[in-house]
């Protein structure tokens, strides 16, 4: 019946994801509003798509009210600046104005994902390339990160290698190199999936990380805080650190995956330092009950925080792809005695754009001879050392906003209205 048309309409209407993009609100950020109705995972959903554009967020307020949500985000790119291109814009309302969630990209349909974790050591994941390019391999996609001693690695390989019995030769080799690699306590692993299965590459690392139980070698901090909000059946979980990118997208990410639901949060940085602090209870509605399980949050957090610490040199190759390059790259890092901490791989047609962060082989600074050397063996021009963007500062309106270092276990209603006046969406009453 007609009629009945038109009420499935006014939900979908009711129920659909509101997205509103305002650069005329705070004179520092674009503010970027989400309202919909409750749903597990919209929270993590909106920040990886603010993150994946490499946006800096720098104040924030989540509520989470009955079966109602709002996020509110203060966004500005990398320097710091408002958005202002249209295309980002527009790519932020439809992404965030559906329930799909952020779009895979295209280029990974039909590949073959290798899942890798292992002791890490100088020269290791040279040895990795090493192996896919003697068995040519085409590398079309990778993420590595190093913890604690420990390696995770996602790297996409090309349809053509997705042949079962390959993929098995494949997994042979690197299993047989990471098992070599030392830790009898936790030895290495690799597994083969299909592209489809990664949901999303930092996201996997996270969980291939904890997984490999990073965490318990993580030193106790007071960066992290999990305390019980008894009356109001809440934990409140307060991250205090220096701010950097994808900082609240690897904290939501944790919690989420150790199935807490953030109800209500704020997000807040001052010069470089941010401050973090959620509203959270289980997936069944239950606030953490034991000191154990508060140990165990702030030690998932801290290690999630870690993993993506942006240490060391920052170093840019943008050359022609050709086969056996990640190889021969990592390669000269380890004849130059680098470690790789971090690596971001992507190919655009026939062009390699990949990202290293390098340390020596201690973890510690590198002589600037070294990366010199290695420049001049892989190219002056391709490889190229590129500072991390900084932001312009953000100050805050004045000395009233500041809050104290304590967790402030407010009453809720009054939370709610100084974070909507803080992000200028009422007006003060006084």
């Amino acid at each position: 019946m007609e009629w009945l048309d038109e009420y499935e309409k006014l939900v979908i209407r009711m129920n659909h994801p509101r997205v509103v993009i305002d650069n005329a609100v705070c004179p520092t950020a674009t503010l970027v509003q989400v309202d919909s109705a409750r749903k597990r995972g919209v929270l993590l959903e909106a920040v990886q798509v603010l993150a994946d554009l490499d946006l800096s967020i720098k104040k924030a307020y989540i509520s989470s009210d009955g079966r109602w949500f709002m996020d509110v985000f203060h966004v500005t790119d990398r320097l710091g600046r408002k958005l202002t291109d249209d295309s980002v814009i527009t790519y932020i309302e439809q992404s965030l104005g559906t329930w799909n969630g952020p779009a895979r990209p295209a280029a990974l349909e039909g590949l073959t994902a290798l899942e890798l974790t292992g002791a890490d050591r100088t020269g290791l994941l040279s040895e990795v390339f090493a192996v896919l390019a003697d068995m040519q391999c085409s590398v079309v996609e990778a993420r590595a990160w190093t913890h604690r001693g420990r390696l995770a690695c996602v790297v996409f390989l090309g349809g053509e290698d997705a042949d079962a019995d390959r993929v098995a030769r494949i997994l042979a080799r690197l299993g047989h190199l990471l098992r070599g690699a030392g830790d009898a306590e936790a030895p290495g692993a690799v597994a083969a999936v299909p592209a489809a299965a990664v949901a999303h590459a930092d996201r996997r690392l996270h969980q291939l990380m904890a997984a490999d139980r990073d965490q318990e070698r993580a030193f106790p901090t007071p960066a992290v805080s999990v305390q019980s909000w008894a009356e109001r059946g809440y934990s409140v979980v307060t991250v205090q650190c220096r701010d950097r990118p994808k900082l609240l997208f690897d904290v939501v990410c944790t919690l989420h995956d150790m199935d807490y639901v953030v109800f209500h949060g704020t997000v807040d940085t001052t010069g470089d330092q941010a401050r973090q602090e959620f509203y959270i209870r289980h997936a069944d509605g239950s606030p953490i009950r034991s000191e154990a399980e508060r140990e165990r949050v702030s030690q998932c957090l801290q290690a999630a925080i870690e993993r993506r610490s942006l240490e060391g040199v920052r170093l840019e190759l943008c050359t022609p792809d050709r086969h056996g390059l990640l190889s021969d790259v990592t390669r000269t890092f380890r004849e130059n005695g680098l470690l790789v901490a971090q690596a971001e791989v992507s190919t655009k047609g026939d062009l390699a754009s990949n990202v290293f962060y390098v340390t020596d082989a201690t973890g510690n600074a590198v002589d600037p001879s070294a990366i010199d050397a290695v420049r001049e063996r892989v190219g002056m021009d391709c490889l190229v050392v590129k500072e991390e963007p900084r932001p312009q500062l953000y100050q805050k309106a004045g000395p009233d906003d500041r809050t104290g270092g304590g967790i402030g276990l407010v009453y809720l209603g009054n939370l709610v209205r100084r974070n909507l006046y803080n992000l200028g969406l009422i007006k003060s009453c006084s």
